[in-house]
């Protein structure tokens, strides 16, 4: 199986962040990393640019630290109600994920979120109070409340 030695430019679950120098499978590294942006060919004049992507990260982790308190605390004082149908029991028809949490954390005035930042342990299937976490920053996460109430 054929190897390429690939830089990071954006982090890539499972493989690193940018600026790490990874060896991947040829194919991943071809139709998959470098097309979409993810990673550039690694070279000697590269090597040199992992060092500013590098000094690059830091300055930005810490602008993105500052950002994720300040949604974090947003996401505080957010009260998150969703009208859902549901049985006589207080069981939903259907679950409540993450892509259903995003919006409705938007519709009650809360910020954008990405749904694959929302983590729900088990999908939500029953009415009332539930917490969810939301990972904002490596160093930060904040708790959502939401409250299910039948329709």
């Amino acid at each position: 199986m054929a190897h390429m030695k690939l830089i990071l430019t954006q982090e890539v679950s499972s493989l690193g962040e940018p600026g790490d120098v990874v060896d991947v499978a040829a194919g991943y590294g071809r139709n998959y990393l470098i097309p979409r942006g993810f990673a550039m060919l690694w070279t000697r004049g590269a090597e040199k640019q992992v060092e500013l992507i590098k000094r690059a990260r830091s300055a930005r982790e810490i602008r993105g630290l500052d950002d994720a308190k300040a949604v974090a605390s947003q996401l505080e004082g957010l009260r998150v109600l969703m009208r859902r149908r549901a049985g006589g029991s207080g069981r939903l028809f259907g679950s409540v994920g993450a892509a259903d949490i995003a919006t409705a954390v938007r519709e009650a005035g809360g910020p954008e979120l990405d749904r694959r930042r929302i983590e729900v342990r088990d999908p939500i299937k029953t009415v009332g109070e539930h917490q969810v976490r939301v990972r904002l920053h490596p160093e930060v996460s904040a708790p959502v409340d939401i409250e299910i109430v039948a329709s």
